[in-house]
């Protein structure tokens, strides 16, 4: 480090660079002679953090831009380390776009990530650039889908999506295999058992008529057009609200629906006889809800280091979050072991990395990780794709499809 590299970036979802790189550093020997600067806050703030000397400085993924227009893309480090580089996926990001620019400015570059591929091996390109430059897979998008994929579902010379060509998977890994090293927790590390429990909830008759007529409605709506993700997402959306309990109008209003999954979770609570619980909610009208019926919950995002650190001591019994805050890189498996699903959600990534949060180095207990199902709704569908890994817009799109037609078939019956 000494001879190597004399002043190191680390780019990192906000809530780890808000404290986790610092944390983890302060626990080796070799590493609690480095300074850190975390430049996070207001512009003057982040000024002051990134004027200040040290030897390592810590930025959120949200300032990335910022940061090289500061320096007008002549950044003043050896090293770069990027921290979750899943969220440099998209070769189309600003974040991707400039920080694409300062490469050259590294000597030494690191990407880290537990989910390189989450959707599809499209999303290694944008990353292993960041890495080489495109010497594995390209210099171009353009160029890796061309070599590697084909067009799958189209509509005229517009491709919403692309698969793989034959062989071709066989082939990225070769191609990447000399830049990158990938270890699985169970080859290195003893973890406690997990289990995995799907908790029925039934919404009741008056609930289901309401969720078969939204669902009717908007299928039909949708005609027999192309069904895009944007359509799919929306319809989707709508019926996982319904399935939760609840749902946003046109007016920006929420309509109670149902409570079966609060007082599903409400049992697991009081069954866990005062053991902490973990609650992964999805929209805001479930958080609501939630601080209503649980009113010793905390959420997370309330003062983040605060929140963890009362978390691991136990004096949280139960902890609200959502799986995009607390996704990355913090450290909750100290204060529970218990996880619960409140609201589902289609992101593999997230659903993985949330889990992780428990489940990982140093939890001492078998994990449980409960999964609200409201029965004969969009939860099924979700839950059937994380089961078989297959969460992420492919698996949208071909559950709200299997959707489709059982509602066709139904209106046909009739």
């Amino acid at each position: 480090m000494l001879f190597d590299v004399a002043k190191v970036l680390i780019i990192a979802p906000r809530t780890v660079a808000e404290a986790t790189w610092q944390e983890e550093a302060r626990k080796w020997d070799h590493l609690r002679g480095l300074t850190f600067s975390t430049v996070l806050g207001t512009q003057q703030q982040r000024i002051r953090a990134i004027e200040k000397r040290a030897d390592v400085y810590v930025i959120n993924r949200e300032n990335v831009v910022w940061l090289c227009e500061y320096y007008r893309y002549r950044m003043p480090f050896d090293m770069l380390v990027v921290d979750e580089s899943s969220s440099f996926k998209s070769p189309t990001a600003k974040r991707f776009r400039a920080l694409r620019k300062v490469l050259p400015c590294f000597s030494r570059r690191v990407i880290l990530t537990g989910t390189p591929a989450p959707n599809t091996l499209l999303d290694l390109w944008a990353q292993m650039y960041l890495l080489d430059g495109g010497r594995a897979l390209g210099k171009t998008i353009t160029s890796y889908r061309e070599k590697y994929f084909t067009p799958d579902r189209m509509n005229g010379y517009i491709v919403y999506s692309y698969k793989l060509q034959e062989g071709a998977a066989a082939a990225i890994y070769d191609a990447i295999a000399p830049e990158v090293m990938s270890l699985k927790a169970s080859d290195y590390l003893e973890l406690p058992e997990r289990i995995d429990n799907i908790v029925r909830c039934d919404m009741g008759e008056r609930a289901r008529k309401l969720y078969r007529r939204m669902e009717k409605d908007m299928v039909l709506g949708l005609g027999g057009d192309e069904i895009t993700a944007a359509s799919a997402a929306v319809l989707s959306n709508k019926l996982l609200q319904m399935a939760n309990g609840c749902v946003y109008t046109d007016d920006g209003g929420v309509l109670g629906i149902h409570d079966a999954k609060l007082c599903r979770l409400k049992e697991i609570i009081d069954v866990s006889e005062g053991k902490p619980v973990l609650v992964f909610y999805e929209y805001r009208h479930d958080l609501e809800r939630l601080k209503s019926w649980f009113k010793d919950a905390r959420v997370l995002g309330d003062d983040t280091g605060k929140t963890v650190y009362d978390w691991n001591a136990g004096k949280i019994p139960v902890l609200l979050a959502h799986p995009a805050s607390c996704g990355y890189g913090l450290n909750l498996q100290a204060g529970g072991n218990i996880i619960v699903w409140f609201g589902l959600t289609w992101s593999l990534e997230q659903y993985q990395q949330a889990n992780a949060r428990l489940y990982r180095q140093g939890q001492e207990h078998a994990v449980v990780i409960h999964h609200l199902v409201t029965a004969g709704t969009m939860d099924e569908r979700v839950m059937q794709a994380l089961t078989k890994k297959e969460a992420g817009q492919d698996a949208l799109l071909n559950a709200v499809k299997a959707e489709i037609q059982d509602v066709l078939k139904g209106e046909n019956k009739s």
